[in-house]
């Protein structure tokens, strides 16, 4: 509908309004002083509206009985609605009536101002309802919540772009209502990219967290309870914002994240595709190490372990160093929580294991004697002469 038909059909709505006042003078005691005369008007107006208000609540009930969304929002709403019909009632009537010129035009002022405030205010309601509903179907207290915790990401950072675009959109249009203050709102619609560039670059924070929320929750790198290494800080995400990201240190700590940091700088994201990972424990032992029999005992430590999921399991040699010889154990557990502590109880049981039954296989040093130097130290020193001293022991690398 155009500018022009709009006005139209508010100035026939006044018209018609005044002519039902007209009318209705004629009943109104005549005895009445002008400004009973016009509070009266006015408190008529509102019961208009309220009635108004009832009535098209009823059909609309009827209308959606089967909606949840919308009988939602009318419940939810109603005293929001209902302020608005008795505004917009007034907002009728105050030209029919007696005012001086400047309270008149001060009055409508703010009432149109309360009234575009309320019709910000129930689309804000509208969000918050329709996100609570669409996300009734995901619950984030399952073992697999990876759908829903895709699902409930994306809508709470849409929910709070969409809100934010509303408040703005919602201050521009109340600013807007007054002549004197108009181009206000003309700068702050810029700022929301609607016009301008001035301020529009003033609001680039703040536009540049809005599309980077956008764009994570369409392309959702991260999202709710996802185990990520930020900064070299290992936590999970405990909070999305429509300008940060909160994310929930290891040891409580919280750190606070620009949401733009998740487009454009590089992080890890430990449960990106599932919750299941791989844990590694490296020991580090002796050549003569048995790894036949430290590979069988890392299988029962792991069979007996509620944290493993039964998916992943090998011991092999991975490296071998100068002195001692690299052993990793490789499992895999439902989450990053669980794969932590297999790892600490995989690595206790293990050295205990080795101190016990294969204490030789523990990295140490040896020593090494020459033919010579041991026969001179094993002869007993006759004729007072004393031995040639022996040169000093070589260290010799552990299994060799």
């Amino acid at each position: 509908m155009e500018t022009g038909s709009i006005r139209d059909t508010i100035a026939n709505a006044v018209s018609r309004v005044t002519e039902a006042l007209a009318f209705l003078r004629t009943f109104l005691p005549t005895f009445l002083p002008p400004w009973a005369l016009t509070a009266l008007v006015l408190a008529l107006a509102v019961v208009a509206g309220l009635i108004v208000h009832w009535v098209v609540r009823r059909i609309m009930r009827r209308a959606f009985a089967g909606r949840p969304f919308v009988l939602s929002l009318i419940e939810q709403v109603r005293a929001l609605t209902r302020l608005a019909f008795a505004t917009l009632a007034l907002v009728l009537v105050l030209p029919a009536v007696n005012l001086p010129p400047d309270a008149a035009a001060w009055t409508a002022a703010v009432l149109r101002v309360v009234f575009v405030v309320l019709v910000g205010w129930i689309a804000l309601a509208a969000i918050d309802i329709g996100v609570a509903v669409y996300l009734m179907r995901f619950r984030l207290d399952t073992p697999d919540n990876l759908l829903a915790r895709k699902h409930v990401t994306q809508m709470r950072v849409l929910k709070r772009v969409a809100s934010t675009i509303v408040v703005l959109f919602t201050a521009g249009a109340a600013l807007m209502t007054f002549g004197e203050v108009r181009q206000i709102g003309v700068s702050l619609f810029a700022s929301a990219g609607v016009a301008g560039l001035v301020v529009g670059l003033a609001a680039r924070p703040l536009l540049a967290n809005l599309i980077a929320g956008i764009q994570l929750a369409v392309t959702q790198p991260i999202r709710l309870d996802d185990s990520v290494i930020v900064e070299n800080e290992s936590g999970t995400i405990e909070e999305i914002t429509s300008t940060y990201v909160v994310v929930r240190l290891w040891d409580l700590r919280r750190l606070i994240v620009p949401l733009s940091y998740f487009i454009e700088k590089p992080f890890q994201n430990w449960t990106r595709e599932g919750t299941a990972l791989l844990g590694t424990v490296l020991l580090y032992l002796d050549y003569t190490a048995p790894i036949e029999r430290i590979r069988a005992k890392a299988a029962e430590i792991a069979a007996q372990s509620k944290l493993w999921d039964r998916k992943v399991f090998g011991v092999q040699v991975t490296d071998a160093k100068e002195r001692t010889i690299e052993v990793r154990v490789l499992v895999s557990a439902a989450n990053a929580s669980a794969v932590w502590d297999l790892r600490c109880e995989m690595r206790e049981k293990l050295i205990a294991f080795l101190r016990a039954e294969v204490p030789t296989a523990l990295p140490h040093t040896r020593t090494e004697l020459t033919l010579h130097e041991t026969l001179a130290a094993s002869e007993p020193n006759r004729g007072g002469t004393t031995p040639p001293p022996a040169s000093p022991p070589r260290a010799v690398a552990a299994g060799r």
